[in-house]
């Protein structure tokens, strides 16, 4: 039996807000790190370049395999729609047991080659060694924050956000305060690690929200995670959608990753004030984000309702509500510009130069808006072939050429934040033509 989905600001903010919240969970973990490990009273610049490193290349890892979150969020909330969802109960495990079992090869292939990993970031010296011991710790969380993602994936797709968003404060909160008991030490109870400590935080963070999610799942779902044969006939579809965002999630980490080296080739203060700007950028993300969510689970359920009027109120009003979430975001980076930096560094040279770019990262939260609310919708819509050639093409005829050029001009550090403007109105405007040319037309046929 179809239950017609009804476009509410109730029904798409019970799904937003939860899920604004569940998404911020990663970057407060990265946030946490940043901010504490650039206070660290012993080589706090060292430490926190190798922390922005490290994180940007453990983010690339997720990035990549964490995309079957997504398909799964997708197939299961359009057979959800089509009153079809016991077709596909069998389909997660499947699908988790494929991820998990991909992502401990990773991990192991790069555990012998992690030193030149690094030096790929331009890393060297005392920040290269820094950036080793803080990996070879937080990696084990890997397959761990993976299997999280997928059974949020699952929830997504019943659409649910609020479990997720129940383990994801837990997680966050238990890393907050075991970063400040490991990085700081308590006197005379646990010596202090620096930055150890911080890897060892997210670790068991990481730990506590895998154990809380499968408990969950099995708990509040009719969903299992034993693995059953035959395979479920949309694992194919499923994988092909992966291999779509996998695909998708390499070119966007192209540009995360080359801006990185970039700023690292500029000097210390550099990589130290871009990992300030790429956490708060990451952070303004997730929480617009959060409409995107909204789209993703209501987008995926009325597309197999075949509710095209309502996939079409849905996408005027998610943009819009995710509009002004950016504009009261980009109010409070202006009011609170310079408490902002503060909060991650106590080095005046990193602060100056990360207060110098961070006007451009809040002037572009509507267009990361228009790019990450629409992004959401259209996994939820299946369409990650046409999700992987936008980022092909922003990131390569986008961010590339611009950051270069700008390069070549000697506008340094601008070059790299000028860059993520470009590449993200390429992301936006390319996501609202297709949707507009794609269903507009199919108004007229409900």
């Amino acid at each position: 039996m179809i239950t017609r989905t009804a476009v509410t600001f109730k029904n798409i903010n019970r799904l937003a807000i939860p899920a604004t919240i569940s998404g911020i969970a990663e970057p407060i973990l990265s946030i946490t790190d940043t901010a504490i490990v650039g206070n660290i009273p012993v080589d706090g610049l060292e430490s926190l370049a190798a922390a922005g490193i490290v994180g940007s290349f453990l983010s690339m890892l997720i990035w990549v395999l964490g995309q079957t979150r997504s398909a799964i969020s997708a197939i299961i909330s359009q057979y959800l729609g089509a009153g079809r969802i016991a077709e596909v109960k069998d389909l997660p495990a499947q699908a988790i047991y494929l991820n998990v079992l991909l992502s401990l090869i990773i991990l192991g292939s790069t555990i012998f080659i992690v030193e030149d990993i690094f030096k790929l970031f331009e890393a060297s010296g005392k920040i290269l060694e820094y950036c080793i011991a803080y990996y070879s710790i937080r990696v084990w969380g890997f397959p761990l924050t993976l299997f999280t993602f997928a059974v949020f994936g699952i929830f997504r797709g019943l659409q649910n956000t609020y479990y997720p968003m129940v383990i994801a404060i837990i997680g966050a909160i238990l890393n907050i305060i075991l970063d400040f008991i490991l990085v700081y030490g308590i006197e005379g109870l646990v010596p202090a690690m620096y930055l150890e400590g911080a890897a060892w935080a997210s670790l068991i963070a990481q730990g506590v929200m895998a154990i809380l999610v499968f408990f969950m799942l099995k708990s509040k779902t009719d969903i299992s995670l034993k693995l059953r044969l035959p395979l479920n006939n949309e694992l194919k579809r499923l994988i092909y959608m992966s291999l779509n965002l996998f695909v998708r999630a390499l070119a966007l980490n192209v540009a995360l990753i080359l801006a990185v080296r970039e700023a690292t080739a500029l000097g210390d203060r550099f990589i130290g004030a871009h990992t300030i700007a790429i956490n708060l950028w990451l952070f303004s993300a997730f929480f617009i984000d959060g409409y995107g969510a909204a789209g993703n689970s209501m987008g995926g359920k009325l597309l197999g309702e075949k509710d095209y009027n309502g996939l079409w109120l849905l996408a005027k009003k998610i943009i819009s509500y995710g509009m002004m979430v950016s504009l009261v975001l980009m109010i409070a980076g202006f009011i609170f510009y310079q408490p902002l930096g503060r909060l991650f560094s106590n080095e005046s040279i990193v602060l100056e130069t990360f207060y110098g770019i961070f006007f451009i990262v809040i002037l572009g939260l509507p267009m990361n808006t228009l790019a990450f609310v629409f992004d959401g919708l259209f996994k939820g819509l299946g369409e990650m072939k046409y999700l992987r050639n936008v980022l092909l093409t922003a990131t390569f005829l986008g961010f590339i050429p611009t950051m270069y050029l700008g390069k070549y001009l000697g506008w340094g550090f601008y070059a790299i934040w000028l860059a993520f403007v470009v590449w993200m109105a390429i992301r936006g405007g390319s996501l609202v033509w297709k949707f507009r040319q794609k269903f507009r037309p199919l108004l007229q046929k409900t």
